[in-house]
């Protein structure tokens, strides 16, 4: 009689998989995807050598795992903050304002994410990390066009320069200090007001739209917005 493993083995392998791939995260956050090693991500999941090789026959392996575990969550957040907005201009802005404070607030993890070793980047459906979050980007800027709410444009190539400048400001080399929460909230709403100037969207009216984006400590929705802009 075959062997067939019981849910409960299935789930505690899947719970092992994942403490793997979140202990790699924190190395990849800390000191970039070259940190992603076997031994040292065993011992921050508390777990031996061996067993990591048992998910992930090698290091390419657990960083292509890492990878698309970052692009999945950041993905999500974006979505889910978009999805709470009143209209496809509002869900815009959502979209960028989540993007950058995340960002912002862990940018070792996403400037590793921005940038990998082109060994590192994941194959199949998920692909790359950058054209993944210009995509997302690019679909809510065709949403505002096609509404009448954005001048018309290439939405793609807008996307492309909008993420540039919001990685650069964020996480990149000429990227300043993160500061205290209230500095860090000050950067991203500056970078988002740029980023909807380039789109062609007066000062007064991005600003409306950008500051009514909640962002919690950690970047999480703790809360709704308290005065929307309907159907924007």
């Amino acid at each position: 009689m075959a062997y067939r493993r019981t849910e409960r083995i299935n789930q505690r392998l899947a719970a092992r998989r994942s403490d793997i791939i979140l202990a790699a995260r924190d190395a990849a956050a800390e000191k970039g995807l070259a940190a992603v090693q076997i031994a040292p991500v065993a011992e921050r999941a508390g777990i031996a050598a061996g067993t990591v090789y048992r998910y992930f026959p090698g290091k390419s392996d657990l960083v292509a795992a890492v990878l698309t575990h970052i692009q999945e969550t950041e993905l999500t957040a974006i979505r889910a903050a978009a999805e709470r907005a009143p209209g496809p201009l509002s869900a815009l802005a959502a979209a960028v304002v989540i993007f950058a404070a995340r960002a912002i607030e862990q940018p070792g993890l996403i400037a590793a994410a921005l940038a990998p070793s082109a060994e590192f980047v994941p194959a199949g459906p998920t692909g790359d990390f950058r054209d993944a979050i210009a995509g997302e980007f690019g679909a809510r800027i065709g949403a505002a066009i096609s509404a009448g709410h954005l001048p018309e444009q290439d939405a793609s190539n807008s996307a492309g320069c909008m993420l540039g400048a919001l990685a650069e400001c964020m996480v990149g080399p000429l990227a300043r200090p993160a500061g205290d929460a209230v500095g860090r909230r000050e950067s991203v709403l500056a970078a988002a007001l740029f980023a909807f100037r380039g789109l062609g969207i007066a000062d007064a009216r991005a600003r409306g739209l950008i500051i009514q984006v909640p962002i919690a400590g950690s970047c999480e929705l703790a809360r709704k917005s308290s005065n929307p802009v309907g159907g924007l």
